[in-house]
Protein backbone atom coordinates (compact mmCIF):
# COMPACT_ATOMS: atom_id res chain seq x y z
CA UNK A 1 0.00 0.00 0.00
CA UNK A 2 1.51 3.20 -0.87
CA UNK A 3 1.73 5.83 1.77
CA UNK A 4 0.30 9.08 0.16
CA UNK A 5 2.36 11.49 1.68
CA UNK A 6 5.39 9.71 0.90
CA UNK A 7 4.77 10.08 -2.06
CA UNK A 8 4.01 13.27 -2.52
CA UNK A 9 7.36 14.02 -0.91
CA UNK A 10 9.22 11.49 -3.41
CA UNK A 11 8.00 12.95 -6.29
CA UNK A 12 8.73 16.62 -4.97
CA UNK A 13 11.96 16.03 -3.89
CA UNK A 14 13.01 13.30 -7.64
CA UNK A 15 11.83 15.53 -10.39
CA UNK A 16 10.91 18.80 -11.25
CA UNK A 17 7.70 18.91 -13.37
CA UNK A 18 7.55 16.61 -17.03
CA UNK A 19 5.49 14.18 -18.71
CA UNK A 20 4.34 11.94 -15.72
CA UNK A 21 3.91 14.47 -13.36
CA UNK A 22 2.51 18.35 -12.57
CA UNK A 23 2.35 20.52 -9.70
CA UNK A 24 -0.04 23.30 -8.93
CA UNK A 25 -0.49 26.61 -6.34
CA UNK A 26 -4.72 25.80 -6.06
CA UNK A 27 -7.07 24.16 -8.39
CA UNK A 28 -10.42 26.03 -9.44
CA UNK A 29 -12.50 23.95 -11.17
CA UNK A 30 -15.48 25.96 -10.25
CA UNK A 31 -15.17 28.05 -12.88
CA UNK A 32 -15.23 27.77 -16.88
CA UNK A 33 -11.36 28.72 -17.37
CA UNK A 34 -10.05 26.49 -14.24
CA UNK A 35 -11.58 23.22 -15.32
CA UNK A 36 -10.88 23.37 -18.76
CA UNK A 37 -7.09 23.79 -17.92
CA UNK A 38 -7.57 21.09 -15.45
CA UNK A 39 -9.16 18.87 -18.04
CA UNK A 40 -6.38 19.68 -20.55
CA UNK A 41 -3.96 18.35 -17.66
CA UNK A 42 -5.62 15.07 -17.05
CA UNK A 43 -6.03 14.77 -20.69
CA UNK A 44 -2.32 15.53 -21.85
CA UNK A 45 -0.54 13.34 -18.89
CA UNK A 46 -3.30 10.29 -19.60
CA UNK A 47 -2.10 10.69 -23.34
CA UNK A 48 1.86 10.52 -22.21
CA UNK A 49 1.66 7.83 -19.85
CA UNK A 50 -0.35 5.00 -21.25
CA UNK A 51 1.36 2.68 -18.84
CA UNK A 52 1.28 4.20 -15.57
CA UNK A 53 -0.11 6.74 -13.35
CA UNK A 54 0.41 10.01 -13.52
CA UNK A 55 0.23 12.48 -10.98
CA UNK A 56 -1.09 16.68 -10.44
CA UNK A 57 0.30 17.74 -6.84
CA UNK A 58 -2.31 20.71 -5.47
CA UNK A 59 -1.01 23.17 -2.59
CA UNK A 60 2.70 23.44 -3.50
CA UNK A 61 4.74 27.31 -4.64
CA UNK A 62 5.99 26.51 -8.15
CA UNK A 63 9.53 27.98 -7.41
CA UNK A 64 10.68 26.19 -4.40
CA UNK A 65 8.26 23.51 -3.55
CA UNK A 66 7.45 24.84 -0.86
CA UNK A 67 4.47 23.06 0.67
CA UNK A 68 1.53 25.78 1.65
CA UNK A 69 -1.67 23.41 1.56
CA UNK A 70 -4.89 24.39 -0.11
CA UNK A 71 -8.55 23.65 1.61
CA UNK A 72 -9.96 20.10 2.23
CA UNK A 73 -11.22 19.46 -1.06
CA UNK A 74 -14.02 16.34 -1.09
CA UNK A 75 -15.52 16.33 -4.53
CA UNK A 76 -15.77 12.56 -4.56
CA UNK A 77 -17.67 13.27 -8.18
CA UNK A 78 -14.66 14.50 -10.23
CA UNK A 79 -14.46 11.47 -12.14
CA UNK A 80 -18.11 12.32 -13.18
CA UNK A 81 -16.47 15.64 -14.62
CA UNK A 82 -13.99 13.80 -16.18
CA UNK A 83 -16.46 11.25 -17.98
CA UNK A 84 -18.61 14.32 -18.94
CA UNK A 85 -15.92 16.40 -21.17
CA UNK A 86 -13.23 13.69 -22.49
CA UNK A 87 -13.56 10.96 -24.91
CA UNK A 88 -11.94 7.83 -23.81
CA UNK A 89 -11.42 9.36 -19.82
CA UNK A 90 -8.95 8.14 -17.59
CA UNK A 91 -9.54 6.92 -14.18
CA UNK A 92 -9.03 10.07 -11.81
CA UNK A 93 -9.12 10.53 -8.07
CA UNK A 94 -8.58 13.20 -6.05
CA UNK A 95 -7.48 12.70 -2.15
CA UNK A 96 -6.77 15.00 0.97
CA UNK A 97 -3.56 14.46 2.19
CA UNK A 98 -2.43 15.75 5.51
CA UNK A 99 1.41 16.96 6.31
CA UNK A 100 2.33 17.61 10.17
CA UNK A 101 3.28 21.26 9.49
CA UNK A 102 -0.29 22.60 7.90
CA UNK A 103 -3.02 23.16 10.27
CA UNK A 104 -5.94 21.09 10.58
CA UNK A 105 -7.73 22.78 7.86
CA UNK A 106 -5.37 22.31 4.95
CA UNK A 107 -3.88 19.54 3.03
CA UNK A 108 -1.95 18.66 -0.34
CA UNK A 109 -4.41 17.68 -3.15
CA UNK A 110 -3.33 14.50 -4.62
CA UNK A 111 -5.09 13.78 -8.19
CA UNK A 112 -3.97 10.32 -9.88
CA UNK A 113 -4.38 9.32 -13.58
CA UNK A 114 -4.85 6.41 -14.77
CA UNK A 115 -5.52 5.58 -18.60
CA UNK A 116 -7.77 2.50 -19.20
CA UNK A 117 -6.43 0.77 -22.45
CA UNK A 118 -4.07 2.48 -24.99
CA UNK A 119 -6.52 4.88 -26.54
CA UNK A 120 -6.06 8.30 -27.32
CA UNK A 121 -7.88 11.07 -24.92
CA UNK A 122 -9.22 14.07 -26.25
CA UNK A 123 -11.80 16.77 -25.15
CA UNK A 124 -15.60 15.47 -26.15
CA UNK A 125 -16.72 19.18 -26.78
CA UNK A 126 -16.21 22.44 -26.48
CA UNK A 127 -14.78 24.20 -23.20
CA UNK A 128 -13.68 27.56 -22.46
CA UNK A 129 -11.04 28.00 -25.62
CA UNK A 130 -10.00 24.49 -25.88
CA UNK A 131 -12.22 22.48 -28.79
CA UNK A 132 -14.02 19.31 -29.27
CA UNK A 133 -11.91 16.77 -30.70
CA UNK A 134 -8.48 18.38 -29.20
CA UNK A 135 -5.44 15.98 -28.18
CA UNK A 136 -3.41 17.08 -25.46
CA UNK A 137 0.54 15.79 -24.71
CA UNK A 138 2.99 16.34 -21.75
CA UNK A 139 6.38 18.47 -23.26
CA UNK A 140 8.21 18.21 -19.98
CA UNK A 141 6.31 20.75 -17.71
CA UNK A 142 3.96 21.78 -20.59
CA UNK A 143 0.19 20.38 -21.55
CA UNK A 144 0.62 21.07 -25.49
CA UNK A 145 -1.85 20.89 -28.11
CA UNK A 146 -0.97 18.15 -30.34
CA UNK A 147 -1.95 16.91 -33.96
CA UNK A 148 -1.71 12.69 -33.28
CA UNK A 149 0.43 11.17 -35.91
CA UNK A 150 1.91 8.39 -33.89
CA UNK A 151 1.92 5.69 -31.58
CA UNK A 152 1.59 6.34 -28.35
CA UNK A 153 5.06 5.75 -26.45
CA UNK A 154 5.45 4.30 -22.82
CA UNK A 155 8.91 6.09 -21.50
CA UNK A 156 7.72 6.80 -17.45
CA UNK A 157 6.68 3.52 -16.30
CA UNK A 158 9.92 2.81 -14.76
CA UNK A 159 10.48 5.59 -13.09
CA UNK A 160 7.20 6.29 -11.87
CA UNK A 161 7.42 2.61 -10.39
CA UNK A 162 10.47 3.01 -8.69
CA UNK A 163 9.10 6.01 -7.07
CA UNK A 164 6.06 4.06 -5.90
CA UNK A 165 8.42 1.38 -4.60
CA UNK A 166 10.12 3.73 -2.41
CA UNK A 167 6.47 5.33 -1.18
CA UNK A 168 5.31 2.40 0.41
CA UNK A 169 3.60 1.70 3.80
CA UNK A 170 5.51 0.07 7.03
CA UNK A 171 4.73 -0.29 10.42
CA UNK A 172 6.68 2.61 11.84
CA UNK A 173 4.82 5.25 9.55
CA UNK A 174 1.39 3.78 10.47
CA UNK A 175 1.95 3.98 14.56
CA UNK A 176 3.32 7.83 13.68
CA UNK A 177 0.54 8.58 12.00
CA UNK A 178 -1.87 7.14 14.58
CA UNK A 179 -0.42 8.61 17.50
CA UNK A 180 0.07 11.90 15.61
CA UNK A 181 -3.58 11.95 14.75
CA UNK A 182 -4.41 10.89 18.43
CA UNK A 183 -2.46 13.85 19.61
CA UNK A 184 -3.62 16.46 17.13
CA UNK A 185 -7.06 15.64 17.83
CA UNK A 186 -7.18 15.03 21.58
CA UNK A 187 -9.75 18.11 22.37
CA UNK A 188 -12.59 16.23 19.94
CA UNK A 189 -12.32 12.51 21.44
CA UNK A 190 -10.71 10.80 19.14
CA UNK A 191 -10.93 7.25 18.06
CA UNK A 192 -9.23 4.53 16.22
CA UNK A 193 -10.55 1.01 14.76
CA UNK A 194 -8.35 -1.46 13.00
CA UNK A 195 -10.12 -3.07 9.91
CA UNK A 196 -8.78 -6.82 8.45
CA UNK A 197 -5.74 -6.58 11.00
CA UNK A 198 -4.01 -3.83 8.69
CA UNK A 199 -6.43 -0.98 8.06
CA UNK A 200 -6.08 1.72 10.57
CA UNK A 201 -9.01 4.40 10.18
CA UNK A 202 -8.67 7.40 13.12
CA UNK A 203 -11.55 9.94 13.93
CA UNK A 204 -12.14 12.71 15.75
CA UNK A 205 -15.36 15.14 16.12
CA UNK A 206 -17.60 17.04 18.64
CA UNK A 207 -20.73 14.41 19.71
CA UNK A 208 -23.75 15.74 20.41
CA UNK A 209 -26.89 13.45 21.00
CA UNK A 210 -30.18 13.74 20.00
CA UNK A 211 -33.07 11.65 19.84
CA UNK A 212 -31.38 8.55 20.64
CA UNK A 213 -28.71 9.47 17.75
CA UNK A 214 -25.31 11.07 17.58
CA UNK A 215 -23.72 12.86 15.62
CA UNK A 216 -20.32 14.77 15.44
CA UNK A 217 -19.37 18.23 14.03
CA UNK A 218 -15.58 19.36 13.88
CA UNK A 219 -15.03 16.09 12.46
CA UNK A 220 -11.57 14.79 10.57
CA UNK A 221 -11.40 11.29 9.56
CA UNK A 222 -8.02 9.65 7.99
CA UNK A 223 -6.77 6.47 6.85
CA UNK A 224 -3.94 6.16 8.37
CA UNK A 225 -2.18 3.49 6.34
CA UNK A 226 -1.84 5.80 3.22
CA UNK A 227 -2.14 9.11 5.26
CA UNK A 228 -5.26 10.47 3.01
CA UNK A 229 -7.90 12.45 4.78
CA UNK A 230 -11.10 10.87 3.98
CA UNK A 231 -13.41 13.66 5.81
CA UNK A 232 -13.10 16.92 7.25
CA UNK A 233 -16.22 19.72 8.39
CA UNK A 234 -15.42 22.50 10.30
CA UNK A 235 -19.42 22.83 9.97
CA UNK A 236 -21.44 20.35 8.94
CA UNK A 237 -22.72 17.31 10.97
CA UNK A 238 -22.32 13.64 11.17
CA UNK A 239 -23.28 10.44 11.56
CA UNK A 240 -20.41 7.85 12.23
CA UNK A 241 -21.17 3.70 12.14
CA UNK A 242 -18.94 0.89 11.65
CA UNK A 243 -18.80 -2.82 11.51
CA UNK A 244 -15.98 -5.50 11.58
CA UNK A 245 -16.23 -4.63 7.66
CA UNK A 246 -17.28 -1.44 7.19
CA UNK A 247 -16.51 2.08 8.39
CA UNK A 248 -20.07 4.66 7.19
CA UNK A 249 -20.33 8.13 7.09
CA UNK A 250 -23.44 10.22 6.68
CA UNK A 251 -23.13 13.52 5.97
CA UNK A 252 -26.11 15.81 6.92
CA UNK A 253 -26.81 19.61 5.44
CA UNK A 254 -28.72 22.40 7.64
CA UNK A 255 -31.18 24.05 5.80
CA UNK A 256 -34.17 26.37 6.64
CA UNK A 257 -35.72 29.97 6.87
CA UNK A 258 -36.67 32.47 9.07
CA UNK A 259 -34.35 30.98 11.94
CA UNK A 260 -35.67 27.51 11.92
CA UNK A 261 -33.49 25.18 11.01
CA UNK A 262 -33.57 21.23 9.85
CA UNK A 263 -30.63 18.66 9.08
CA UNK A 264 -31.20 16.78 5.28
CA UNK A 265 -28.95 13.93 4.52
CA UNK A 266 -26.88 15.16 2.63
CA UNK A 267 -24.50 12.26 1.21
CA UNK A 268 -23.52 8.50 2.52
CA UNK A 269 -20.29 7.35 1.98
CA UNK A 270 -19.57 3.46 2.81
CA UNK A 271 -15.23 2.18 3.32
CA UNK A 272 -15.53 -1.56 2.94
CA UNK A 273 -12.47 -3.05 3.91
CA UNK A 274 -11.52 -6.67 1.75
CA UNK A 275 -9.64 -9.69 3.10
CA UNK A 276 -6.88 -9.06 0.22
CA UNK A 277 -5.62 -6.23 1.66
CA UNK A 278 -7.26 -3.72 -0.68
CA UNK A 279 -10.60 -1.37 0.16
CA UNK A 280 -13.22 -0.03 -2.08
CA UNK A 281 -15.07 3.41 -1.34
CA UNK A 282 -19.04 3.84 -2.32
CA UNK A 283 -19.96 7.86 -2.04
CA UNK A 284 -24.01 7.71 -2.58
CA UNK A 285 -25.64 10.72 -2.68
CA UNK A 286 -28.84 10.18 -1.07
CA UNK A 287 -29.97 14.56 -0.96
CA UNK A 288 -33.80 15.34 -1.30
CA UNK A 289 -33.76 19.31 -1.34
CA UNK A 290 -36.71 20.38 0.78
CA UNK A 291 -39.20 22.88 -0.79
CA UNK A 292 -40.43 25.87 0.68
CA UNK A 293 -42.98 28.84 0.01
CA UNK A 294 -42.09 30.61 -2.75
CA UNK A 295 -43.33 33.70 -1.81
CA UNK A 296 -41.16 33.49 1.45
CA UNK A 297 -38.19 32.38 -0.63
CA UNK A 298 -38.51 35.38 -2.93
CA UNK A 299 -38.40 37.91 0.15
CA UNK A 300 -34.85 36.06 1.66
CA UNK A 301 -33.72 36.02 -2.29
CA UNK A 302 -34.61 39.87 -2.83
CA UNK A 303 -33.33 40.53 0.94
CA UNK A 304 -30.03 38.62 0.27
CA UNK A 305 -29.53 40.31 -3.03
CA UNK A 306 -29.98 43.78 -0.86
CA UNK A 307 -27.52 42.99 1.22
CA UNK A 308 -24.82 41.94 -1.79
CA UNK A 309 -25.35 45.12 -3.40
CA UNK A 310 -24.12 46.99 0.09
CA UNK A 311 -21.21 44.66 0.04
CA UNK A 312 -20.26 45.63 -3.02
CA UNK A 313 -20.68 49.44 -2.43
CA UNK A 314 -18.82 49.42 0.87
CA UNK A 315 -22.50 50.78 2.47
CA UNK A 316 -22.42 50.44 6.42
CA UNK A 317 -24.29 47.44 7.68
CA UNK A 318 -27.65 47.70 10.15
CA UNK A 319 -27.81 45.85 13.05
CA UNK A 320 -30.84 43.45 11.22
CA UNK A 321 -28.04 42.92 8.44
CA UNK A 322 -25.22 41.93 10.23
CA UNK A 323 -27.47 39.07 11.30
CA UNK A 324 -29.08 38.03 8.72
CA UNK A 325 -25.84 38.10 6.94
CA UNK A 326 -24.48 35.11 8.39
CA UNK A 327 -27.74 33.34 6.69
CA UNK A 328 -26.85 34.83 3.53
CA UNK A 329 -24.47 31.30 2.00
CA UNK A 330 -27.49 29.22 3.55
CA UNK A 331 -30.21 31.33 1.84
CA UNK A 332 -28.95 31.42 -1.32
CA UNK A 333 -28.69 27.47 -1.25
CA UNK A 334 -32.03 27.10 -0.52
CA UNK A 335 -33.04 29.16 -3.01
CA UNK A 336 -30.96 27.33 -5.62
CA UNK A 337 -32.42 24.04 -4.58
CA UNK A 338 -36.05 25.38 -5.04
CA UNK A 339 -35.20 26.64 -8.60
CA UNK A 340 -33.95 29.86 -8.14
CA UNK A 341 -31.51 28.72 -11.12
CA UNK A 342 -29.52 32.43 -10.43
CA UNK A 343 -29.02 32.32 -6.73
CA UNK A 344 -26.01 29.58 -7.83
CA UNK A 345 -24.14 32.74 -9.38
CA UNK A 346 -24.92 34.84 -6.43
CA UNK A 347 -23.43 32.99 -4.13
CA UNK A 348 -19.93 32.99 -6.28
CA UNK A 349 -20.67 36.55 -6.96
CA UNK A 350 -20.52 36.86 -2.51
CA UNK A 351 -17.55 34.82 -1.74
CA UNK A 352 -14.81 38.01 -2.09
CA UNK A 353 -16.84 40.23 -0.52
CA UNK A 354 -17.88 37.85 1.91
CA UNK A 355 -14.10 36.41 2.43
CA UNK A 356 -13.66 40.68 3.47
CA UNK A 357 -16.38 40.99 5.40
CA UNK A 358 -15.67 38.36 8.50
CA UNK A 359 -13.67 34.61 8.09
CA UNK A 360 -16.62 33.00 9.74
CA UNK A 361 -19.25 34.23 7.16
CA UNK A 362 -16.77 33.50 4.35
CA UNK A 363 -16.61 29.69 5.90
CA UNK A 364 -20.26 29.51 5.58
CA UNK A 365 -19.84 30.51 1.80
CA UNK A 366 -17.14 27.93 1.27
CA UNK A 367 -19.63 24.94 3.18
CA UNK A 368 -22.28 25.93 0.74
CA UNK A 369 -20.77 26.16 -2.40
CA UNK A 370 -18.93 22.83 -1.55
CA UNK A 371 -22.19 21.33 -1.19
CA UNK A 372 -23.35 22.96 -4.95
CA UNK A 373 -20.77 21.01 -6.22
CA UNK A 374 -21.15 18.06 -4.83
CA UNK A 375 -25.23 17.84 -5.98
CA UNK A 376 -24.16 19.39 -9.69
CA UNK A 377 -21.64 16.57 -10.37
CA UNK A 378 -23.99 14.16 -9.26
Amino acid sequence: MINKRLLIKNLLAHNDENSFYDKKRRLNIGEKEGKAKFLKHICALANSNPKNNSYIVIGVEDEDNEIIGVDFFDDSKIQNLVNAYLSNPPLVAYENIPFPHLSSDKVVGLVSIRPQGNKICSLRKNIWKYYGGSVFFREGSISMPKVFDIEIKDINSEIVSSIESHAQNNIELTLDGVFDFMNSRKDYNPNYKVFKEYFVVCWAGKEKRQNGATYYSRVDIELVNEHVKLFYSELDEVSISLTDDQFKIVEYVQLGVQDTFSYYPLEEVVITFKNNGSYDIETKLIFDPPQFDRKTLHHLYNSNNALLEKLKNQIPLSKNDTKDIINLPATYLLCYFNNFIDAKEKLEEAKPYLKKYNDATYLLCKESIRILRKVKYS
